[in-house]
């Protein structure tokens, strides 16, 4: 530990964070089904086929397969990233099907009114200003456009204590003196507490915190994964349990409200036509 504080300044960080992230992120991102259960859930908000099909995706990673996989199904898809060494890989992974821009989400270096549908995975608890990064979705978006976000949630529970961001268990319930405590020494001296991301969590949201940002940013109205989801996908399909309870959550206030405490980490936010 001695050595890190005489070897370099202190604002610095920890040593090579960056290609210490690429190469863990690099191995941890994957093919999956999920991109395909995001659009069948905006398909139930907009029709696809008609307008643009035009995608941006902020904070793509060193290996964005949904926008490879966006791409194959022609729509017209921008990742944006920002980190550079992350975007020097995205754009080798993709080679010359898409595009991977260098910027940030408060500044999206793209024209107004230009976008149809957005994509926040697991960005926004990263951001330096969460307000900003959804300002800016909301002028981009196309009137009847749709932002994604999948984010931090404060309020999961898990009996083991995992929490997708912080290696350190029960982290989204201590207290915020705390989490800037662990913030400081994943940046600093122990860069496994946060999986070698050089920019770790530090925002934890519920759904009404997402509901009231989108508000001051523009968007009317806020749909979750539990008003989306079709009764015949595998996750609620396979358990007649799960659809009886998802036929009483989406038309009980109450049900619902407690429902989103757990499945609150997942909103779909819809600029007013």
């Amino acid at each position: 530990m001695k050595s890190l504080y005489t070897e370099r300044k202190l604002s610095e960080g920890y040593p090579n964070l960056e290609e210490l992230g690429i190469e863990y992120y690099s191995g941890t991102q994957s093919p999956h089904a999920y991109t395909v259960a995001v659009m069948n859930c905006v398909e139930k908000l907009i029709d696809v086929t008609k307008g643009p099909k035009t995608v941006l995706i902020v904070g793509c990673g060193p290996k964005p397969y949904a926008i490879k996989d966006l791409f194959a199904k022609g729509y017209d898809v921008i990742g944006l990233e920002a980190i550079p060494t992350y975007v020097d890989s995205a754009r080798i992974f993709l080679g010359n099907s898409a595009r991977v821009e260098l910027g940030k989400s408060e500044s999206i270096p793209l024209e107004d009114n230009s976008t149809r549908i957005v994509f926040m995975e697991n960005l926004l608890e990263h951001v330096d200003s969460p307000s900003k990064t959804l300002e800016e979705a909301y002028r981009i978006l196309l009137s009847g456009g749709v932002l994604y976000i999948s984010t931090s949630n404060r309020w999961k529970f898990s009996l083991t204590g995992k929490n997708l961001e912080f290696r350190v268990r029960f982290y989204n319930w201590f207290p915020p003196m705390v989490k800037e405590s662990y913030v400081f020494q994943h940046l600093h001296y122990e860069p496994t507490l946060a999986n070698y991301t050089p920019r770790p969590a530090v925002h934890w949201f519920s759904y009404s915190e997402l509901c009231k940002l989108g508000r001051y940013a523009g968007f009317a109205q806020f749909y979750s994964w539990l008003d989306l989801v079709d009764f015949d996908s595998p996750f609620v399909a396979k358990s007649r349990f799960r659809r009886f309870l998802l036929n009483k959550v989406r038309f009980n206030p109450c049900l619902r409200a407690i429902a989103l405490t757990q499945a609150g980490g997942s909103i779909f936010m819809f600029k007013r036509s």
